[in-house]
């Protein structure tokens, strides 16, 4: 077992998100001309997704830095549902590999990296350490899409079919 509650190799990840009690969302659609998804030479690239309910307005000033986290981990279910839509099943992500996040923010504030551990946080404790640990970068913007408080992007690398 480790800090997190659970040992390095996980069964299933369907009884993992049981344990952590989280039930994902159905799958949200492109909003415009792209793809939810697109996979090249085993990694799956996933096309930018903001927390459910679309709430509106910026960090450091309509939300605090703590509300970030909580939208970052509802963009993480969100990036799940639609990768689980995509594969049929998330046992066939091989690793979580990049994540990047684009934060609506004021200028003043300075915490972006705290917003997008609330993703970060979500894909250790679904995947483990092991698979579930990414590069990551995350960003200020003066807008994002539908004024959203933050939009994240991310590629896995996954089984491909046989």
């Amino acid at each position: 077992m480790n800090e997190r509650g659970f040992s390095m190799t996980i069964e299933s990840i369907e009884t993992r998100l049981k344990q952590l009690n989280i039930a994902l969302p159905e799958a949200s659609e492109p909003a415009a001309k792209y793809a939810n998804v697109v996979v090249a030479n085993g990694l799956m690239f996933v096309s930018g997704k903001g927390p459910a309910g679309s709430p509106k307005g910026k960090l450091g000033a309509e939300f605090t830095t703590q509300e970030g986290y909580e939208f970052a981990r509802l963009a993480g279910l969100e990036v799940l549902a639609v990768v689980q839509s995509a594969l049929g099943s998330l046992d066939r992500v091989k690793r979580v590999v990049k994540v990047q996040g684009f934060v609506n923010a004021s200028p003043e504030f300075e915490e972006h990296h705290k917003v997008l551990n609330g993703f970060s946080d979500l894909m250790l404790d679904v995947f483990g350490e092991e698979k579930g640990i990414h590069a990551r970068s995350v960003l200020g913007a003066v807008s994002v899409r539908g004024n959203l408080p933050i939009i994240v992007d991310s590629i896995f690398q996954v089984e491909e079919e046989v």
